[in-house]
């Protein structure tokens, strides 16, 4: 029957005589799944961009800051500061098996200058860790990043982002040049992708350099380190507890006491956003298939009046000796006809609109606009998948009225107007 010239000639005189009406079930088709498409391609676009910001960083990674105590403890008063120094760093080291990476972390902003080009921007001490465990990446052809001789020998030596590099060097390689920070030269040995965590440009140079000239010697801002084992919430939570309790022996303050010492962990924030976007699928998809189902209403209530309106036709097919079987065959390829011709239409163009976003985004130069929407695709199998079931539907809402059509007697259908 699918290969019969005409079945297809009959579906095809029954479709161009109904033009506005086959045109508007089909558009509600495509406009179905093409509302599909682009609200899956949407929350893939949304969710990558999002998550691309945890790929290359270490989702096991701590990090933890000095803050003032809210509990009177073993003498001494509430609001007291807790500062970090240099045994926070040998408590991780020595203390903390699970521990792997660390690096501590000294803040500066400052004035630097390069022949005629002035700028400010902010120095972070950091030790070779660093890159390891917040995904800092060198540019191609960006030299490298701090070393432990560097740490060693408290090199004046730096590590500048693309966007300081832009604005005090210009068009130069700045690989192996110097510029002038408060009086003091550094050596430019790499350059870093901008990380826009950051508000103002940066500048990453050794640990024990920046201890020595910017924070006296001892002081730590807050520090950093991976562990691990830790892939669940519930770890992570009995972990930072464990945590808290040796900082709360090291510092003299009531383990109890949260305010005391700031922690924030990757992997939660990671696992809670993760959960979010688990629950924004789910509503795309709920969104999605209501869009799917308001087409196979549509084409089922076209179906419905298709039947009816040739139920005069089909007594005579029946009286002049046609099988049932032919009949509702004929009724069925058509509504497959046109829910596959539209569907495919508003897939194509779905698919095909992601993929236009998509390619805009990638050769557009890198901006924040990335770190939050990327790669806006949807895959194709999934609207495929979408369009068939489209299909299926279709032929099964079109059965039903097809099916109480041609159960009418013959002489009884004659007589339908």
């Amino acid at each position: 029957m699918i290969f019969d010239v005409n079945n297809w000639v009959e579906i095809f005189s029954v479709i161009s005589k109904n033009k506005l009406r086959t045109f508007l079930t089909g558009f509600s088709i495509s406009w179905g799944i093409f509302m599909f498409c682009i609200l899956l391609a949407s929350g893939n676009g949304l969710k990558n961009g999002i998550t691309s910001n945890f790929a290359d960083r270490s989702m096991n990674s701590f990090q933890f800051w000095g803050r003032r105590t809210s509990m009177p403890y073993k003498g001494f008063p509430e609001q007291r500061r807790i500062g970090l120094n240099q045994n926070d760093l040998d408590l991780i080291k020595n203390q903390i098996p699970e521990a792997e990476s660390f690096s501590g972390m000294i803040y500066s902003g400052v004035s630097i200058s390069y022949n005629t080009y002035n700028s400010n921007c902010q120095f972070i001490g950091v030790s070779p860790d660093y890159p390891k465990i917040n995904g800092l990446k060198l540019t191609k052809n960006g030299g490298r990043f701090i070393s432990e001789a560097d740490m060693r020998e408290t090199r004046k030596v730096a590590v500048i982002d693309t966007r300081l590099q832009k604005v005090l060097f210009q068009d130069e390689d700045p690989i192996g040049k110097q510029f002038t920070a408060g009086g003091l030269g550094y050596t430019v040995i790499g350059i870093s992708e901008t990380d826009f965590d950051q508000g103002n440009s940066v500048a990453y140079i050794p640990f024990t350099t920046a201890q020595i000239l910017y924070n006296y010697g001892w002081g730590i801002e807050n520090i950093s380190f991976t562990v691990k084992g830790l892939d669940t919430e519930e770890k992570n939570k009995a972990f930072e507890e464990r945590f808290r309790k040796k900082l709360a022996d090291l510092h003299i303050f009531d383990p109890k006491d949260e305010r005391a010492i700031g922690i924030w962990g990757r992997m939660e924030m990671y696992l809670q956003t993760m959960g979010i976007f688990n629950g924004v699928s789910i509503f795309i998809w709920i969104i999605g298939t209501g869009t799917l189902i308001a087409g196979v209403v549509s084409i089922g209530n076209i179906m419905l009046i298709t039947v009816r309106e040739r139920t005069r036709e089909f007594g005579i097919r029946k009286a002049l000796g046609a099988k049932p079987s032919s009949i509702l065959g004929g009724i069925l390829m058509e509504s497959a006809c046109i829910t596959g011709i539209f569907g495919y239409f508003g897939m194509f163009l779905g698919v095909g609109f992601g993929e236009l976003v998509n390619s805009v985004l990638e050769n557009a130069e890198a901006s924040e606009m990335s770190f939050v929407f990327k790669n806006p695709t949807v895959d194709v199998g999934v609207a495929v998948g979408a369009m068939c079931i489209l299909i299926i539907a279709g032929v099964i809402a079109g059965y039903y009225p097809a099916l109480k059509a041609i159960r009418i007697s013959a002489v009884e259908a004659m007589r339908e107007n």
